[in-house]
């Protein structure tokens, strides 16, 4: 097992690598404020294929799910924790938002399930939610909306302006694949395995504003940015910037959306907390952004998403390949200081080695089916882990 020891060391079978402190600030700041959204597909509870019933849910919901709404399409929706100061507030609220709209989507004969695209059933074309600007959306961009079944988990870390935001973006940016190989749960569309482990991201790459952001020397070059893709007809509006991480238009944040819609509350935790440390470290360190190449950081974000955390992904310190689990720990020691700030790192370690040891969301997904053979297996285990079965820890 690997793990990285009281001294900072990190411990890879014989070899003891030392991991060294990044440089920081004088000055401590309280924990960044997070808030989580995800995206839920709803399946018939006898067929297990994709349903097309989030209208009747959300007319039955009302007020009683806060942060509940309707996304693109009517085989989803979308849960949103209110502002967080704690990974434990950030658990708790994800534990009540699934389990309660698990409930809500039984007494409709459904199932909740936590999958990045859809395992059983056509969803191509979907059926999409009764909105002036989805209909646009879909004579804009045409069959590019064929693939918009397919679920993400949003982060959003509070800063305090645009300046912090392209900070933590342009530090943040060389390490958006391993978030994406840890939270990778979508390997089967439509009653197939893909050979991915999250085809969502290959599916969502089709938009021409998706995938990682450029490196911004300023928020006036972030916002050229944003004109130029509206003049260039890309974008409908400043919302459709569907870049791995952006600035939110809404709330003061920034949001990382690379990520699958994990497919426990734990999975959620270790997301959370490994993006609240590296937002944290880019306001504290001293150093310059890795500076990684936009087409070594696509071609990595191909092999997360191919791979997950069983395959190999990128280092972005080296160009050169490493192990998933071990780059994902020396991220963990890049990012120590602000975990241990904001008493995460116990809990990180613990949910990372618990995660390496049970496998990503796509292989649990693909060794369910290897039992039987059966993709219902594989919805009946997703939709037992979004309602809390399988935890991590």
């Amino acid at each position: 097992m690997h793990t990285i020891n009281e001294r900072g060391h990190q411990q890879h079978g014989k070899t003891d690598r030392l991991v060294v402190p990044a440089p920081r600030a004088a000055a401590k700041r309280a924990p960044l404020t997070v808030g989580v959204e995800e995206e839920f597909l709803l399946v018939d509870y006898r067929t297990r294929r994709v349903s097309p019933r989030a209208p009747q849910v959300l007319a039955a919901a009302s007020d009683r799910l806060p942060g509940l709404q309707a996304e693109i399409t009517q085989f989803q929706l979308e849960t949103a924790t209110p502002i967080c100061h704690s990974m434990a507030e950030v658990r708790e609220n994800i534990v009540a938002s699934r389990e309660n709209l698990a409930a809500l989507a039984r007494r409709h004969g459904l199932r909740l399930a936590a999958t990045g695209t859809p395992v059983l059933g056509r969803a191509a074309p979907p059926p999409l939610t009764d909105s002036a600007r989805y209909q646009q959306m879909a004579t804009e961009f045409g069959a590019v909306t064929d693939g918009l079944s397919i679920c993400g988990c949003h982060v959003h870390i509070g800063i305090s302006g645009p300046e912090e935001g392209i900070r933590a973006s342009n530090y943040l940016r060389p390490w958006l694949p391993v978030l994406l190989a840890l939270s990778a749960n979508s390997p089967f569309w439509e009653g197939r395995d893909t050979g991915y482990a999250s085809w969502r991201y290959l599916v969502w790459a089709s938009w021409p504003t998706s995938g990682p952001p450029p490196v911004f020397e300023s928020p006036e070059q972030y916002e050229h940015a944003l004109r130029s893709l509206l003049q260039a007809g890309a974008a409908m509006d400043r919302h459709m910037a569907y870049w791995d991480i952006r600035l939110s238009q809404r709330h003061p944040t920034i949001e990382v959306r690379v990520c699958d819609v994990a497919a426990t509350a734990d999975e959620v935790v270790l997301i959370a907390a490994l993006t609240r440390a590296m937002v944290a470290m880019a306001l504290e360190d001293t150093r310059p952004p890795l500076a990684m190449p936009h087409h070594l950081l696509r071609a990595a974000g191909w092999r997360a998403a191919r791979d997950g955390l069983d395959g190999s992904c990128v280092n972005p310190v080296t160009g050169h390949t490493l192990p998933t689990p071990v780059l994902a720990r020396q991220l963990i020691g890049r990012v120590r200081p602000a975990l241990e700030d904001a008493g995460d790192l116990d809990l990180v370690l613990d949910l990372l080695e618990s995660l390496v040891a049970k496998g990503c969301g796509a292989t649990r997904q693909r060794r369910a089916f290897g039992r039987n053979g059966k993709l219902t297996d594989v919805v009946d285990l997703l939709t037992a882990q979004t309602a809390g079965a399988d935890e991590l820890v």
